[in-house]
């Protein structure tokens, strides 16, 4: 019985890294602005986790492979927006640790980092079920709003969030963004 216990033991300390990973950018955007971004990537529920800290200005995000959703969470906005992804545009969930790995060896290596405007919506988003379990989690008890990819000139007050020099989302419109 210790055997197996054992063995199972090992066996999950040896798969571990291939299903998930861990990975964290200390960086300083302008002087006196300290952030820190934290990834947390599932490879086997294809969802990732991304965590910026910066105390009034934290924000956190969600993208979810399964269900074609990425949800953003904004502190200062004390809101949820929700997004469908764009494949052609965000890095696949296997290839998103390399690129990382990448960029955090030379930010001036690799492609510039892609931008992504969304305008986001008045409308509410009451139930949260069909986007998955990870966003309902993460905007569960905040309002949530529609945002949709906007490729024309923005227009009102943007949200940004540079996801760790590789993705700039913008959340752009209404009075929620001011």
């Amino acid at each position: 019985m210790k055997l197996i216990v054992l063995s199972v033991a090992l066996l999950g300390v040896l798969l571990a890294p291939t299903l998930a990973d861990d990975i964290s950018e200390k960086k300083q955007e302008n002087v006196g602005d300290h952030s820190h971004q934290s990834v947390s990537i599932d490879n086997q529920k294809r969802v990732v986790n991304v965590d910026n800290n910066n105390g009034w200005h934290s924000w956190n995000n969600v993208w979810d492979y399964g269900t074609g959703y990425m949800a953003t969470r904004v502190l200062s906005k004390k809101s949820c927006f929700l997004t469908k992804m764009n494949r052609d545009v965000m890095p696949d969930v296997t290839a998103l640790p390399e690129a990382i790995r990448e960029k955090q060896k030379d930010r001036s290596k690799g492609p510039a980092p892609k931008n992504l405007t969304y305008m986001v919506t008045p409308k509410k988003i009451t139930n949260l079920a069909p986007y998955g379990k990870n966003i309902e989690a993460l905007c569960r008890g905040i309002p949530t709003y529609a945002a949709y990819e906007f490729a024309g000139e923005r227009s009102g007050a943007c949200f940004e969030a540079n996801i760790l020099f590789i993705l700039r989302i913008s959340l752009c419109g209404g009075e929620r963004m001011s």
